[in-house]
């Protein structure tokens, strides 16, 4: 059973799309109140309606949002390739490799970095939901490089507050299909979930604030090697504004990635890769940089671009 919102549309309403006055008048996001709509969730005087449906001044609206799915424990157990840069008693950073998401989540029945530390004997903070203790910031299952990962509960609200206040400095390497124009920038554009629901993310009017700032390495001739700096950590926020600019990371057929290209390349998820991560010390407040190498798969596609340009 679900938790059941009702109220009537306030006349100031009047003629609003239904997805758009549920998001109003229950906080959610578009995205979200499209999903609800679609699934039944939603009635007006009682009956299901349609998200573009005009709604009318007084109308009763009924929402069952359904609790949340029940989140699986993480698996204490090596995982195969992951390397610690780092480690003191406050945190730990890890070199992900590919196929390891940071927690578990719904669906994901994979390695996590959490429940590797927790495999190896690494202590990590208590602090945040018991799926995920001790995350501070997340990167995708298929992208790799450096993570930090608090082991003190002091530690964990320090990096998170410096997470939220953008004061972590976050650098990737992505290589994109094309050439970027103009070679270097910045890309303003608000991300929310695809309106498909299928997993993706989007740019979206109204979406969250994200930030991407990029600067061309090196070109080749079927593409370009890019370093970002992250403003803000939206989730795929490198792949989606790269997507949206019509140059997606090599690789990713998520977002629209060519698979030619992939396969002429021996890729098998995106080339991108968290090289750098800097952030003051929790407890000593000193500045630390911590790098990390490609992996072999992306220092052999990158090799590949190379020869051939």
């Amino acid at each position: 059973m679900g938790d059941q919102r009702s109220l009537p549309v306030p006349e100031g309403l009047e003629g609003e799309r239904l997805d758009a006055a549920l998001a109003r008048l229950f906080g959610f996001s578009r995205t979200r109140a499209a999903e609800l709509i679609a699934s039944g969730d939603v009635l007006v005087d009682g009956a299901v309606a349609a998200k573009s449906d005009r709604v009318r001044g007084g109308a009763w609206l009924d929402v069952t949002v359904p609790p949340p799915p029940t989140l699986p424990m993480p698996v204490a157990e090596p995982v195969p390739g992951m390397s610690i840069v780092y480690e003191d008693d406050d945190i730990v950073v890890v070199n992900k490799p590919i196929g390891v998401a940071a927690h578990p989540t719904v669906g994901w029945t994979g390695p996590t970095v959490i429940g590797g530390l927790l495999g190896t004997g690494h202590r990590v903070s208590t602090s945040g939901a018991a799926e995920r203790q001790g995350i501070v910031h997340r990167l995708d299952a298929n992208t790799t490089g450096a993570m930090v990962v608090a082991k003190s509960e002091v530690a964990y609200t320090a990096l998170k507050r410096a997470f939220k206040e953008r004061t972590v400095d976050k650098r990737y390497h992505a290589l994109v299909q094309g050439h970027m124009d103009p070679l270097r920038g910045t890309i303003d554009a608000p991300i929310d979930r695809h309106p498909s629901g299928d997993g993706r993310f989007a740019v979206v009017a109204g979406g969250k604030d994200s930030v991407t700032h990029y600067d061309t390495l090196e070109a080749f001739r079927a593409a370009s090697l890019i370093g970002v700096q992250l403003e803000t950590g939206r989730t795929h926020q490198i792949r989606v504004h790269m997507a949206a600019m019509r140059h997606p990371c090599v690789g990713d057929l998520m977002y629209g990635a060519d698979p030619t290209l992939a396969a002429r390349l021996g890729l098998g998820r995106q080339w991108l890769h968290a090289v750098s991560l800097a952030f003051e010390h929790p407890t000593s407040g000193e500045w630390m940089t911590f790098t990390t190498d490609y992996p072999a798969d992306l220092a052999r596609a990158l090799e590949i671009v190379t020869a051939e340009s």
